[in-house]
């Protein structure tokens, strides 16, 4: 069930969620494969749908372009083909040009009398977003076009979609669960949880302030850990955390009382590791190291803290782990400015 409100602007709005978050239902509604119980949906000033004025528009009339996972081109027709199929409707001479114009703007030439199981993957796509622009649409929809794609295929259709982001200035509405991709593409983010948008922004506003638990817990990027504020101080701009066994200084946080039971959100690239000198420093909490996992640009730590429950992640470059390999005891950082409470 979807019960949401929200305009798409220019450029490319990314619907973001888990699966069954109604993601894939949203394009579908607004593209009419399927009808809403009820509500309104309009592109630029055309109804297409419109319960309580009796307006379905059928998707042939919708004017938009759709980029299905699958790439849904006809098997038994040459690109060149698929895209005159997509173009019958324009005169003679107008669909010959725009045919060779769209062949051209995405590197289909050489491809272009060759069937969709003779060319690359990388072609296919091409082929399939060419498809979906040939008729000139108003919008276009996208619904996980790279999964399952190689880093190579992944990379070739990010720059395809930056070309049709600069080319065409076509609204593109794109469906993922993958917040790189949104980084990558999106200027607007729309956080989809349930059949409902629990926050939007652009990528970067909602990675750096997630609305509530339940978001940052989609992002999937964050460590959240239990706690309990000890003092609120508006006039140093200070607060104490009791986070397991350990107090940790933050900022002063508006709107919250002492004695809250908090969750603590914080990145993993925000958090520094050393060795353990002694007694813990400020703001440092002692933990042992489970295992580092090598990421493609750096590594992953991931910690028991001592006297904290959870696991504790910890993102930092290879060099600096290579340096700190031999430590025998850990105790990760917690900068004050960079605790956020949800």
């Amino acid at each position: 069930m979807l019960d949401l409100e929200f305009a798409a602007i220019a450029g490319v709005t990314v619907l973001f969620g888990p699966s069954g978050a109604g993601k894939t239902l949203v394009l579908d509604s607004v593209a009419g494969f399927v009808q809403p119980d009820e509500g309104r949906i309009l592109l630029d000033d055309d109804i297409l749908y419109d319960a309580a004025a009796g307006v379905h528009l059928p998707p042939q009339k919708r004017n938009c372009g759709y980029v299905f996972q699958n790439y849904a081109l006809f098997p038994h027709m040459t690109l060149r083909e698929n895209l005159a199929f997509a173009a019958e409707r324009r005169p003679r001479l107008e669909r010959h040009r725009r045919i060779n114009d769209m062949l051209e703007k995405f590197r289909l030439g050489e491809a272009a009398g060759r069937r969709p199981h003779e060319v690359s993957g990388g072609q296919r796509q091409r082929c399939c977003i060419a498809r979906a622009l040939i008729g000139e649409p108003k919008l276009l929809l996208l619904d996980e076009p790279a999964t399952g794609l190689d880093a190579l295929l992944r990379a070739e259709f990010y720059e395809a979609l930056r070309q049709v982001r600069s080319d065409f200035a076509t609204p593109m509405l794109l469906v993922t669960h993958d917040l790189t991709e949104c980084f990558e593409l999106g200027e607007e983010m729309l956080i989809l949880h349930a059949g409902r948008i629990v926050q939007k922004g652009t990528p970067r506003q909602v990675l750096d302030g997630p609305a509530n638990l339940e978001v940052a817990r989609l992002l999937g990027a964050f460590n959240l850990l239990e706690g309990e504020i000890r003092t609120l101080d508006p006039g140093r701009n200070t607060s104490r955390l009791q986070i397991g066994e350990f107090e940790l200084e933050g900022p002063y946080f508006p709107g919250h009382l002492k004695g809250d039971r908090v969750t603590l959100c914080v990145r993993p690239e925000q958090l520094k590791v050393a060795a353990r000198n002694g007694k813990p420093g400020a703001n440092q909490i002692p933990a042992e190291l489970l295992r580092a996992v090598e990421r493609p640009h750096g590594m992953r730590l991931e910690f028991s803290g001592v006297g904290i429950p959870g696991a504790v992640r910890v993102a930092i470059s290879r060099t600096e782990y290579e340096n700190q390999r031999d430590n025998r005891e850990w105790v990760i950082h917690f900068p004050s400015d960079t605790l956020r409470l949800l």
